[in-house]
């Protein structure tokens, strides 16, 4: 791939479709290395969906709803906040824009130190590696030695739920209502569902969460998706496993949802089963990208498409899944084509973090997954009721578990529910990368009190069972 720099005003070394996670880290890394740079952003500003829509905006309104209520801790301390519906998501609202509004500014920011070129429209592929770029001003053409698709995606609609009534919501339509509502039905049991009923239960709505399978959130190992459920269950959640929504409909009363038989009287539904990559309009057959059955973008081990010099990353390669893992992504992709000596493949131990209350996280094999692998599989758990920190913050819900092979004690997968579980996995991600066991744990010193100590309890458990 020839680097050198560009000086042609529409000429780039590389141009990028998105400023998502993957758009905004491989345009950086590319700049980084002294090449010319432009990213076509279609939004207001840059950062995409996880920081204007989704990722970024939920966490925000997670944690606020956490100060807010004292979700908790009321029971150790006795009070809580008690605020006026419309006053609550006012407070809500207020700062998940002002999170929103700092983290794009510092994605500008960002992009502005590198020297990449920031560029407002619509874009579509052409021949010869350019793209056009349709805005406010005109259209205009760019011209890349390389070019990244990072587009992102989009909330799926399908035609039988009615997003034209004002009560009914995605996942990024959803922070727009301007009342907390009483009633709210959730569909979907994954991590955006997940997140959302038990953000809005903890803010004291009565939440119904409707799914199709048979426990919430597969990804996770079955024995946290289980505890995750009580505690949903006993924050007031409703959970129908096992369920369908037949319709939506309205009526003089309002929404009313079927859901196999069963009409339920929601005040706002939220629909949060699955995201499409924005692939619409890019023009990818016309330029020989290939897509598979479902629409995504195919892409070889360096993410590069079968185009020359055209790359993608992110949700329209793949089921849409970890903001993490898109940003690395692009950066093994622009190492590829600029022969940067820097990374060469996406990281073999991805940590997976939802941010429910409480948060849930993992890394490595499930027990499920390693059980399905040999039969040399052993567990260990430690509960934060148990913890001294867990105790003295009022959030004891939840525990550590491991999977490691019983013969030599390696480490194979890690589990958390509980507080700060997104924080406390990089602890296991560190053991798995070095291929270490659980004896680590054991041997390492933990601050006292913290919930990381939580790690050694859970290897000693582990050792126990194996009789050593």
């Amino acid at each position: 791939m020839v680097t050198a720099k560009s000086s042609e005003p529409d000429q780039y070394d590389l141009v990028v479709i998105g400023s998502g996670p993957a758009g905004e880290k491989g345009a950086n890394q590319a700049a980084y290395h002294g090449h010319r740079v432009a990213v076509i952003e279609r939004r207001s500003g840059p950062g995409g969906a996880a920081i204007v829509a989704s990722g970024v905006p939920v966490k925000a309104l997670r944690d606020t709803a956490v100060y807010l209520t004292g979700w908790s801790r009321r029971s150790v301390y006795g009070i809580g906040i008690s605020l006026a519906p419309d006053l609550l998501m006012n407070r809500l609202r207020a700062h998940t824009s002002d999170v929103v509004t700092t983290m794009t500014a510092a994605v500008q920011e960002t992009l502005l130190r590198h020297g990449v070129e920031l560029v407002h429209g619509e874009a579509s592929l052409g021949p010869d590696r350019s793209v056009i770029v349709r805005g406010d001003e005109g259209e205009r053409t760019l011209r890349a030695r390389v070019i990244l698709l990072a587009p992102g995606s989009h909330p799926f609609h399908p035609p039988d739920i009615p997003f034209d009534d004002p009560d009914v919501h995605d996942s990024e339509t959803m922070m727009s209502i301007e009342r907390m509502p009483e009633r709210l039905l959730v569909i979907g049991g994954g991590p955006v569902g997940s997140e959302y009923a038990s953000i809005f239960a903890a803010l004291g709505v009565e939440v119904t969460l409707v799914d199709r399978g048979t426990r919430l959130l597969p990804l996770l190992d079955s024995e946290l998706s289980e505890a995750l459920a009580e505690s949903l269950k006993s924050s007031g959640a409703r959970l129908m496993l096992r369920s369908q929504v037949q319709t939506i409909q309205r009526d003089a009363d309002g929404l009313v949802v079927d859901v196999d038989g069963e009409a339920l009287r929601p005040e706002v539904v939220m629909h949060a089963v699955g995201r499409a990559g924005n692939v619409e309009g890019l023009g990818l057959a016309e330029v020989q990208v290939e897509t598979d059955s479902r629409g995504r973008v195919r892409v070889d081990h360096n993410f590069q498409t079968t185009a020359p010099g055209i790359y993608a990353a992110g949700d329209i390669t793949g089921p849409p899944g970890l903001a993490s893992v898109a940003m690395e992504q692009a950066r093994v992709a622009m190492c590829h084509a600029f022969k940067i000596p820097l990374k060469e493949a996406v990281d073999g131990f991805v940590p997976t973090g939802i941010y429910t209350l409480p948060e849930a996280s993992m890394v490595g094999l499930t027990e499920e997954a390693a059980r399905a692998i040999g039969d040399d599989v052993a567990t260990g758990r430690a509960y934060f009721e148990s913890n001294a920190r867990a105790r003295i913050a009022g959030s004891t819900d939840g525990l550590v578990k491991l999977v490691f092979r019983a013969s030599d004690g390696m480490l194979l997968g890690a589990h958390i529910l509980g507080e700060e579980a997104t924080e406390l996995i990089h602890i296991a991600q560190a053991v798995l990368h070095r291929g270490g066991t659980i004896n680590e744990f054991i041997d390492t010193t933990f601050n006292f009190p913290t919930r990381a100590d939580a790690y050694k309890y859970a290897a000693y458990d582990g050792l126990a069972h194996v009789g050593r």
